[in-house]
């Protein structure tokens, strides 16, 4: 329940200590001082952060604010405006007191190691302070690795005595300063070679030299400066009698001159791996530009894209483990949001050999949202997974009354399949319980037409402009110029626009002008199933699939993930659109929502230079540029532009001026405030420990799913295809006519 204004809120604000991580992936906060604030809804940023600063005698600028949702100590969320400060409060509940941890620069650079990226801070990883304490999991470098090796130079001019010396302590190279006694000298003990290896090679990006392998055995390594002439060496070999490994030997000084002659660093792609492993575990988006970025700033070592881009895949891969991991919790995971979301739909299937087939997730906010408020119209589309094993992600989305995407069901499934899509369809019908005709916005291939027919009895399915537009243009593909079909493409959607018959006929009466056989195909396409002459549905204008671009969009940025933690991010993102969407709508005074409100007061405008005649009972004849028929008990206008968008045309609001008539009494209840508010009037609630199953008692505990068979091929993955350039923009519509190139002062109807 969000927190009202006057609600007070202790916030406990701690500085000065650090974080720690327990075994169960938790985090407490250990040390430094603590003071309490009250702060409230109305409470700015600005001014929490003044009354800290005086405080803790911090600077403002580089302060930063974090705090624990409740029931998870695994994420901090970054408060960085005034809507984050609300949103803090307002997740408390009945809780009178909160966590607030104040974190300065010096701070943030020593133990962000362990902290998971805030979801609400939306800070890039280009932005986050690269960890100073890095987990380093390197395997063991023999001589042969060593060929697989990536030189880079290192980035600063200076000698390499100097990047360690005190007059030289950037920031730069903060990260690697921590490294510098990793290697102390003679009689050093470690447990292995790959140990002893693992810290030389930290020791020589801390002190800004390459080296390189004179000897490198089971039995003993010795090492020497890959600058010729300079003395320093290094030999360790094993403890007699023992396991351990010792520096029997060592040369502790430099003659070169480390980085000013270029002396490369070997930096391996599997130690950058390591380095950036925790970061793209919590930023999967940590794009190679950024990591080799980070790497330089924090390490004086230069990589280029190429290298950057390798070292990714391959921290990628130690991830891996993770991808298999989450699979095996798939029925823990279900049953989760089952239970934090009551009346929620969470259900898998696998196939014969236990492995993932398919997942289909609805809650109970999106379906009670859909069924009290939102237009019986949805968008089923589809978009590919690059993660490790790949699939399809399937989409049922709908529109709210500000024509904003508001998100049904999705499932993951392992293809596009017309199976997958059956399946899909009757758990959709499951989740939704719902006897009202719905109108379908989608593609007509892939089995979808009969499977909608077949499901949802009765439904309206409107074909996918964009699908049917990519199909024509394909079939026409070297038959006829790119010019020709540039035409064509666009008299096909000015048809698909019309909304009288007789435009139709004209806009593909030019198709036939160009070819015959173009007409043919559209008059085979079946245009009642996409043209708004012919249309019996309702689809409010919205004639293509793809209307959810907002969510895919979230996918676009968590399908690297594991399945489960993907489908917590699209959670997060829907729980903080509903609260978000909620909060907005409660500033509105206005009886439509905003986009509506301004549609009306244009077409309001517009009816002012209109004369109303009375014709017949409740039908008016109305004349501007053209004569139109209104008749008011049928919510009609010969226009059909009433019928098409739900709300009245200038032609009906002019009937309902002259006669005196409250125009808001004949708009859609879907697009009144009232109706938007009901929409997102159930929250979405947070999946605690996701990540920790634990023992289910049900016949759950015998399902064992593992991952499907598919995996994405090696190499860097294809970039997204983009749609064909033949399919251009859409053009300027006509709002008498409805047609394409043109507006009403330029129509000739």
């Amino acid at each position: 329940m969000a927190a009202t204004a006057t609600k007070k809120v202790i916030a406990i604000c701690q500085s000065g200590g650090e974080f720690v991580t327990n075994k169960d992936g938790s985090m407490s906060y250990n040390g430094g001082d603590a003071y309490a604030i009250d702060i409230d809804q109305e409470t700015s940023l600005t001014d929490f952060k003044s009354e800290i600063a005086e405080m803790f005698n911090c600077n403002v600028t580089t302060m930063s604010i974090k705090y624990f949702l409740p029931g998870n100590k695994k994420t901090l969320i970054t408060v960085s405006k005034d809507k984050d400060l609300q949103r803090m409060v307002s997740f408390l509940g009945d809780a009178s007191t909160v966590d607030v941890f104040v974190i300065t620069e010096e701070v943030v650079a020593r133990n962000t190691s362990n902290m998971p990226a805030s979801r609400s801070s939306r800070t890039t990883v280009s932005e986050a302070v690269v960890p100073a304490i890095v987990p380093i999991n390197v395997a063991a470098v023999d001589a042969e690795q060593c060929i697989d090796q990536v030189e880079v130079d290192i980035a600063n001019e200076a000698p390499a005595q100097s990047l360690c010396s005190g007059a030289n302590d950037d920031k730069r190279h903060r990260a690697a300063q921590q490294w510098e006694n990793t290697i102390t000298g003679v009689d050093q003990r470690f447990n292995s070679f790959s140990e002893f290896r693992e810290a030389l090679h930290k020791y020589s990006i801390a002190h800004g030299f390459a080296y390189r392998y004179k000897k490198n055995d089971s039995h003993r390594v010795t090492v020497k400066c890959k600058s010729q002439g300079c003395p320093w060496r290094i030999y360790a070999s094993k403890l007699s009698t023992t396991q351990l490994i010792c520096i029997k030997k060592m040369t502790k000084n430099h003659t070169c001159e480390g980085s000013a002659v270029k002396a490369g660093y070997r930096a391996t792609r599997g130690w950058v791996g390591s380095i950036i492993k925790e970061k793209l575990k919590a930023s999967p988006n940590y794009k190679p530009k950024d990591i080799a970025d980070d790497i330089k700033r924090e390490y004086g070592i230069q990589l280029n894209y190429s290298q950057a881009w390798r070292a990714k895949e391959i921290a990628r891969e130690q991830l891996q483990g993770s991808f298999k991991e989450a699979y095996t919790q798939l029925p823990f995971f279900c049953e989760k949001i089952k239970e934090t979301n009551p009346g929620s739909f969470a259900t898998f299937t696998t196939k014969e050999d236990s492995s993932f087939h398919r997942l289909f997730v609805s809650f109970h906010a999106s379906i009670i949202g859909f069924r009290q408020a939102c237009r019986p119209l949805l968008f089923l589309d589809r978009t590919p997974l690059n993660s490790k094993y790949q699939g399809e992600l399937l989409a049922a989305t709908s529109v709210d009354g500000n024509d904003g995407i508001f998100p049904v069901a999705f499932a993951v499934v392992d293809a596009e399949t017309e199976d997958n899509w059956r399946w899909f369809l009757q758990e959709l019908k499951s989740a939704l319980l719902t006897t009202e005709q719905i109108t379908f916005v989608a593609d007509f291939q892939n089995g979808l037409k009969t499977s909608l027919s077949e499901i949802f009895e009765n439904c309206y399915h409107g074909y996918c402009l964009r699908h049917l537009a990519d199909k024509l243009n394909r079939d026409l593909k070297g038959q006829f110029s790119h010019e020709a079909r540039r035409f064509m493409v666009n008299d096909f959607y000015a048809a698909a626009y019309a909304s009288k018959p007789e435009i139709f006929e004209r806009s593909i009466e030019n198709i036939k002008g160009i070819s015959p056989d173009a007409y043919n195909w559209v008059i085979q396409s079946e245009p009642e199933h996409w043209s708004n002459a012919f249309f019996n549905g309702a689809r409010y204008n919205h004639m293509t699939s793809n209307f959810g671009l907002q969510f895919y969009s979230w996918v676009s940025e968590a399908h690297e993930l594991p399945i489960t933690q993907m489908i917590d991010v699209l959670r997060g993102n829907m729980m903080e659109t509903i609260s978000t969407r909620r909060e907005e709508s409660n500033q509105w005074m206005t009886k439509l929502t905003p986009s509506k409100e301004e549609i009306i007061q244009k077409e309001t405008s517009d009816a002012r230079s209109l004369q109303v005649l009375l014709s017949q009972g409740t039908t008016f004849e109305v004349c501007g540029e053209s004569v139109e028929i209104v008749d008011i008990d049928t919510w009609d206008c010969s226009c059909k532009g009433w019928k098409l968008t739900g709300l009245p045309c200038c032609h009906a609001i002019a009937v309902f001026e002259c006669i005196g008539r409250d125009l808001y009494d004949y708009c859609s209840r879907y697009f009144t405030v009232e109706s938007y508010r009901l929409t997102y009037a159930e929250p979405i609630h947070a999946l605690p420990d996701i990540d920790r199953p634990v023992q289910v008692e049900s016949d759950m505990e015998t399902v064992t799913v593992t991952p499907p068979p598919t995996k994405r091929p090696p190499g860097r993955p294809k970039s997204k295809q983009v749609e064909s350039i033949d399919i251009i923009k859409r053009q300027l519509q006509c709002g008498k006519c409805k047609g394409l190139g043109h507006n009403r002062k330029t129509c000739k109807i």
